[in-house]
């Protein structure tokens, strides 16, 4: 277009102009003709006046976001308008629910005028966007982590152990504190400037898709598990060296591994403000060489996750919480001196007065010391937001086979010398009688080799071996019904598979479990994925992904609680088996908590199975006996010969065949009369409680569970359980009576048919 015809210039012209209008009539030789042309330009440059008029007002109106249903906040910048230079906080402290994890100390507004604006100190808000999905257990978590890494709890220290049970959110809690660090402080500027998340090669992958998940892609994280050398090297080296606000990826995400082989490369890096540590509890020995490169760092501000801050002993608590605020309870000879010993002195049988007296007081020294800088909330809160959990203790009877060769081993020369001990000590032998023990329970395959081999504890026990069984072991064919444990396995899944469209987990201690279930599952056409320390950290993702993909079509998931019980999130399926129990009840607690966390839909149902009077049901005793203690000291198997004592062995190596549950007897339960529960168990009672408080079935007719109903015949012999919530409707469980009264009657009609 032509300048002279832009509106623009078509308006500057005066509307008078004779040249204008003879430029417009050009054709027409009539004066008159001329005159009334020059009347009809005239209209037109009035109504060209009047359009033009219309555009500047359009033009005028302020810019809009092109965004539907759009509304900016009171403290967003407009565009265009320049900053009067007073600070103001990221988001709204005034705003609906907000979040304030920081109010700068209140000044006059003459005080205001004659500070330095770049002095003024401002409010810290979370982002909206996650404030308003946190759970109120989880905005107070954050608050006081947040009042952690700023040194506001305990002057001179910037760090804390988030402590929580599993399932209450702490993955989102340290995203929504890393976020806000990353982009906001008092200051009006960020924080820090990168953080660092150390994590189980298994929780990789898992904590990039949650910080993906909980802040769309506003921010990067560089997952860094395995691979070359020299690929490493250089991912590494990239994180360090980038520089300013604008990283693109300033969180790095690396497993434990990893970072012990590649931390020379992080430990000179000034420019990390956060270490975050999950699964914390690898950190309990400061000795190791993880603990020491971690220690190295730079970065003050550390957190640390863990659900069971404390596995073995208080020197063990020590290391976890010296990582986190170096030196606040001394060196480990000054805790030692001052706290271990006279509170493990004092909590003796023997203890006199003064002694008891002096532990309790260092207990309190000691737990006041370390609340300051620690948070712990029980999974009771879970009852609020989930479906209901029911948690089964399932004892199994032990199969004639199964029995046997238990016997056998017992009177072995492996046993007895162990249990004899040299000089009241226990042999090494003892920790190998107990894991074969464990492994006959599950099944015979596991031990099959070490029988027909004759090895140690199976001396001349080939015989005991029916004919059939040798067959099938040269054809490699599963025989199920050599295992109550098993057969009832199997039941359980065939009623789940044909009456439910539930998915299930199935958790062992032991690959050659996982391998039995595999077998099992490819018997019965079973789709399955498995979960164990050889896999890659891409095909752990893939197996998480697929079990909690409902369009996937698995079934099952099989899992090896010691490669990746710790952190996953199976809510795709809701009941979950426990194969066999560990000696610490962290381990299995761990475990059981895959599938009731935070997105599950349907009601869950755990399933924990023990060889009746076998030393499962030793070992669940002792869990139980461990949780009860104050000082919450449990044991790992490696330590069994340090923690067991001769006359302790002797009650492990031992078959109970006239009892439905050793258990059941230990508790001396006084609501039992003849194995039948004459009074339900305190109306205040749920899953966390110990067994005494629980329900006990002796018989099918009082079970609740329909599908263990069914698995019955299979070898229960009986059965606790109990509710993550209380029902306290006296007709619902009447209801429940009556419905399982036609389920059994239903039952015996099919099978006299």
């Amino acid at each position: 277009m032509r300048r002279s015809l832009a509106p623009s210039q078509v308006n500057k012209r005066p509307l008078s102009d004779s040249n204008q209008s003879k430029r417009a009539c050009v054709k027409y030789s009539d004066q008159s003709q001329k005159t009334d042309q020059n009347s009809k330009e005239d209209d037109k440059s009035m109504t060209l006046s009047i359009y033009e008029q219309n555009i500047r007002n359009i033009l005028s109106k302020p810019f809009k976001v092109p965004i539907a249903n759009w509304s900016g906040s009171s403290f967003s910048r407009a565009l265009g308008v320049r900053r009067d230079g007073i600070r103001r906080p990221l988001h709204d402290p005034t705003a609906p629910d907000a979040l304030i994890l920081y109010i700068p100390p209140q000044i006059s507004a003459h005080d205001i005028l004659k500070m330095d604006k770049d002095k003024i100190l401002v409010n810290v808000v979370v982002d909206p966007a996650l404030s308003k999905i946190l759970r109120p257990h989880q905005r107070e978590g954050v608050k006081f982590m947040y009042e952690c890494v700023t040194g506001v709890r305990i002057e001179g220290a910037y760090g804390c152990i988030m402590a929580d049970e599993m399932g209450l959110g702490k993955t989102l809690q340290c995203i929504t504190l890393m976020w806000t660090l990353l982009k906001q402080g008092p200051d009006a500027s960020p924080t820090i400037h990168k953080a660092i998340i150390v994590t189980p090669s298994s929780l990789v992958k898992n904590w990039c898709n949650e910080i993906k998940k909980w802040l769309g892609g506003r921010i990067g994280a560089l997952p860094v598990d395995g691979g070359g050398k020299e690929q490493v090297d250089k991912v590494i080296t990239g994180f360090v060296q980038a520089r300013g606000r604008r990283t693109v990826d300033p969180i790095l995400v690396i497993s434990y591994e990893t970072f012990r082989s590649h931390a020379s490369l992080l430990q000179n890096a000034e420019d990390i403000g956060l270490v975050l540590c999950d699964e914390g509890h690898r950190l309990k020995n400061c000795e190791n060489q993880t603990y020491r490169s971690l220690m190295a760092l730079k970065a003050k501000r550390r957190v640390l996750l863990s659900g069971t801050p404390i596995q073995n002993d208080l020197l063990e608590y020590f290391s976890l919480v010296h990582f986190v605020n170096e030196g606040i309870l001394g060196t480990a000879q000054e805790f030692r001196r001052q706290y271990e010993t006279p509170i493990v002195r004092g909590q003796d049988s023997c203890a006199t007065d003064s002694e008891r007296k002096k532990a309790a007081e260092r207990l309190e020294q000691l737990i006041s010391l370390v609340n300051r800088c620690l948070i712990r909330r029980t999974s009771a809160l879970l009852s609020k937001y989930l479906p209901v959990k029911t948690e089964h203790v399932v004892c199994i009877k032990l199969t004639p086979l199964q029995t046997d060769l238990y016997l056998h081993l017992l009177k072995s020369d492996m046993v007895t010398k162990s249990i004899k001990g040299n000089d009241g000590k226990v042999t090494s032998n003892a920790l190998a009688a107990i894991t074969l023990l464990k492994k006959l329970c599950a099944h015979p395959d596991l031990i099959v080799d070490k029988i027909t081999n004759g090895s140690d504890g199976f001396e001349n026990s080939k015989h005991l071996l029916p004919p059939s069984y040798i067959a099938a072991q040269s054809k490699k064919k599963l025989m199920i019904e050599l295992s109550s444990k098993l057969m009832v396995l199997d039941t359980m899944l065939a009623v789940i598979k044909t009456t439910t469209t539930d998915r299930v987990v199935l958790i062992s201690n032991y690959t050659q479990t996982l391998e039995l279930f595999e077998r099992l599952a490819k018997l019965r056409n079973y789709t399955f994925v498995r979960l164990d320390g050889s896999m890659t950290a891409k095909k752990r993702a893939k197996a998480v992904d697929d079990i909690n993909n409902p369009t996937s079509g698995v079934f099952l998931f099989m899992l090896s609680s010691k490669a990746g019980g710790c952190g996953l999130n199976l809510i795709g399926a809701n009941r979950l088996v426990m194969f066999d129990p560990d000696w610490n009840p962290a381990n299995d607690d761990q475990a059981m908590a895959r599938v009731w966390r935070d997105g599950q839909k349907k009601p869950c149902f755990v399933y924990r199975f023990l060889a009746t009077g076998s030393i499962e049901e030793k070992m669940m005793q002792r869990q139980a006996h461990k949780k009860a203690l104050s000082s919450s000291v449990v044991d790992c198997e490696e330590d069994v010969a340090r923690h067991f004592t001769v006359s302790e062995l002797r009650t492990l190596f031992n078959l109970r065949q006239d009892t439905i549950s050793d258990t059941h007897e230990k508790i001396k339960c006084t609501r039992c009369i003849n194995n039948i529960q004459t009074k339900p168990p305190p109306v205040d009672s749920d899953c966390t409680n110990d067994l005494s408080c629980w329900h006990h079935c002796a018989d099918k007719r009082w079970l609740v569970d329909p599908v263990l109903k069914q698995c019955w015949h299979a070898g229960i012999s009986m059965v606790f359980y109990q509710n993550s919530t209380i029902h306290k409707e006296k007709p619902i469980v009447e209801e429940v009576e009556e419905d399982n009264d036609d389920f059994d009657k239903k039952e015996e009609e099919n099978n006299i048919t």
